[in-house]
């Protein structure tokens, strides 16, 4: 296929929900290769505009407010916020990050859509959908809960069963209810607004399955499967109270379906961006409706049919718009072989990370590089993120970089020597890295990024070959002319070194280069033997990357540790039931038992145990009594000293551990299994009896 020429790139990146924090998957599958590809065509001085922003419709962010009691925009003021600046921090280099709030993106989706209904390319449908009569609305499937009928969860939402990862429609769960109100839902008649995919059908057989063989095999593949089936109108609008209204007399108390609003956000974030420096950009229909711009979308699997068949079909039926050229969307990254999930909070958190590792944005950088789930899905673990900072960033690249810096320093003054003549070992150094800038290259423009990220290492790794071969520190006290040879080409491999990791590793590449005086610099450099001239005064050097210690990595892991414990605890309390009723028993039964109130005076641990803890109770007769209780799992004895409890006062006295045990202190079992002390709600003399 001839390869096709444009004059310019627009780059998007999926937008976030603005219900959340951005985690380690969102960055692996969109944001990380987003901007190395966009930050390599500028440092090929190409012309190339990189668009972001948060998408703030839809019902996730009202799930949230309602849980919060709070508005769905508050929701989305506060996500917003915490992304962008996240993504600044972490040097997500976007040329415009806004939002689908804005005004000018309201008016721009509205437009939109007017355009397609006024031209007759939507169709007015009926369907029925499910209703919540109690909280008199229509329930989008995340407001449908149920049974799963593949794996019989009940906890399963109308669109999927995080359990079993079963794709669901609302009509499929069993025993529905509501998660508003919590009633049965009724199954109503409603009119929305449907985009006529199958209409398209063959056109995107031609325009995907003939015209873009070589997406990548994921992204072409599940397009396929697709189209191999008969494509359905889709429903551009939504019963709901959260959104675009729907531009169309009748439509009243509908809005646009978020995955019709959100991708026009591209569109939109870019008119803002040329609205407010025409000058620097120009107008935004150059980026979006000139045939000689390339139009390159990157996103996670789960969005690669909105990207790939519902967005190109409205570009399509609007007329006026340039298709996408590529969409190098990734698959899934997992976390300690676990499904990133945001529900169930088990996911490394950007701002969270920025906090705990700062300065450290390179080293996630470059692991997610590293581990990108480029075609097929891949894990991220702690203990391989320390593995590869310490023996590939320290080692490698940090360690080859420092010798070359302190050996120049120590017999140079940190002067860039002259370079003699040349032996075979520097020549042959020299060949390794010559082409170094076509491979990276080669890799970057068919979107390989975890390649090209080897190939950019590869330098350190030759680097620190060529200076153990060499030994200069050796050679010195014979012939310090040779020394001078051998550091030339190695300053000469640190600086190149610093192009080549621009891409990718933009914070210690800043680093590198003010370390060896090179503010300026070009990609058309990469692969030169003379980027530092002899006699070029280079800074002070100091450690590009430091070592990442085990008790770090274990805060991590024990933070890990402590979300799993919640979830458990919170399946639990989902599924409990409590234990029948025992039988009935006569009163003059319950009336044996001699149940007081108890200040507790002292607290501590037993010896030797893991489940005992010894009280000393104030009962109200004058002599303390003690009691023996095995809820050491569940609370510091510190935290009990002063509070009252219940317990049996006339159970014979027994012995454990070698003391004697005068009673038993009441605890409620809760679903999770854990004890937990009882007391009452008002202050009570010790000794007050129960009954």
């Amino acid at each position: 296929m001839e390869e096709k020429k444009f004059k310019r790139t627009t780059v998007t990146a999926a937008l976030p929900y603005a219900n959340g924090g951005v985690h380690i998957g969102h960055l692996a599958g969109v944001y990380v290769p987003s901007d190395i590809y966009v930050r390599y065509l500028r440092l090929k001085k190409e012309d190339v505009v990189f668009i972001g922003g948060s998408d703030e419709h839809g019902v996730p962010i009202t799930i949230r407010a309602k849980k919060e009691g709070i508005t769905p925009q508050d929701v989305c003021d506060r996500y917003h916020k915490i992304i962008k600046d996240s993504f600044r921090e972490f040097g997500i280099s976007f040329d415009v990050y806004s939002r689908t709030t804005s005004k000018i993106h309201h008016q721009f989706a509205s437009d939109f859509f007017s355009k397609l209904y006024k031209d007759g390319k939507l169709v007015e449908q009926e369907s029925e959908q499910y209703y919540d009569p109690e909280a008199h609305q229509f329930l989008a499937d995340r407001y449908i809960m149920g049974t799963c009928p593949h794996c019989g969860n009940p906890n399963a939402y109308g669109d999927q069963c995080e359990k079993c990862g079963s794709d669901l429609s609302p009509m499929e769960l069993i025993n529905p209810h509501s998660t508003i109100s919590g009633a049965k839902p009724e199954v109503r008649k409603t009119k929305n607004w449907y985009l006529p995919l199958n209409e398209y059908q063959g056109w995107l057989k031609e325009w995907i399955l003939n015209g873009h063989k070589e997406w990548r095999s994921n992204v072409y593949g599940q397009c396929k499967s697709w189209l191999d089936m008969d494509l359905q109108p889709r429903a551009m609008t939504r019963d709901l109270d959260w959104g675009i209204p729907v531009p169309v007399e009748g439509a009243e108390g509908k809005v646009l379906y978020v995955w019709f609003d959100a991708p026009i956000g591209y569109i939109s974030n870019t008119k803002e961006l040329c609205d407010a420096d025409p000058e620097r950009w120009g107008s935004w229909q150059k980026w979006w409706q000139d045939p000689e711009t390339r139009l390159v979308h990157f996103i996670g699997k789960d969005n690669i049919v909105f990207h790939c068949l519902i967005f190109p079909t409205m570009l399509k039926a609007h007329g006026d718009y340039i298709l996408p050229d590529n969409v190098p969307a990734n698959e899934f990254l997992n976390l300690e072989n676990d499904k990133i999930s945001t529900s169930r909070n088990w996911a490394v958190w950007l701002d969270e990370y920025l906090v705990d590792f700062p300065g450290k944005q390179d080293v996630l950088r470059y692991v997610l590089t590293a581990n990108a789930p480029e075609t097929k899905d891949n894990n991220f673990t702690w203990r391989d993120f320390q593995e590869r900072n310490n023996s590939e960033l320290v080692a490698i690249y940090g360690n080859f970089v420092n010798r070359a810096l302190q050996l120049t320093k120590k017999y140079w003054n940190g002067v860039v020597p002259e370079c003699g003549e040349l032996l075979e070992v520097d020549k042959h150094a020299i060949d390794e890295f010559k082409d170094v800038k076509e491979k990276v290259e080669q890799y970057l423009d068919n979107f390989k990024f975890r390649e090209a990220q080897k190939e950019a290492m590869n330098l350190a790794r030759i680097g620190n070959k060529y200076i153990t071969e060499c030994e200069p520190w050796k050679v010195w006290k014979t012939d310090p002319k040779r020394v001078e040879t051998i550091l030339y080409i190695s300053l000469q491999l640190v600086a190149n070194l610093a192009i080549a990791f621009e891409p990718f590793l933009p914070f210690s590449s800043k680093s590198l280069r003010e370390m060896i005086d090179m503010p300026e610099f070009d990609w058309a450099q990469l692969g030169r033997t003379d980027l530092l001239k002899p006699g070029h005064q280079l800074a002070e050097p100091h450690l590009l990357f430091q070592k990442i210690e085990d008790e770090e990595i274990q805060k991590q892991l024990d933070k890990l540790a402590a979300t799993k414990e919640a979830n458990e605890k919170a399946e639990a309390a989902k599924s409990y039931k409590a234990e029948p009723v025992k039988a009935n028993v006569p009163f003059d039964d319950f009336e044996k038992l001699d149940i007081r109130v108890g200040h507790i005076k002292d607290c501590q641990k037993v010896k030797k145990s893991n489940k005992l803890l010894q009280f000393t109770i104030d009962d109200g007769s004058g002599t303390d009594r003690t009691i023996l209780s095995g809820i050491a799992k569940f609370y510091d004895p510190a935290d009990l000293i002063g509070k009252d409890v219940l317990f049996v006062a006339n159970f014979a006295p027994r012995k454990m551990m070698g003391i004697e045990s005068q009673g038993m202190i009441l605890s409620a079992v809760d679903a999770d299994g854990s004890l937990h002390v009882t007391t009452t709600f008002d202050q009570v003399k010790p000794g007050s009896q129960v009954g």
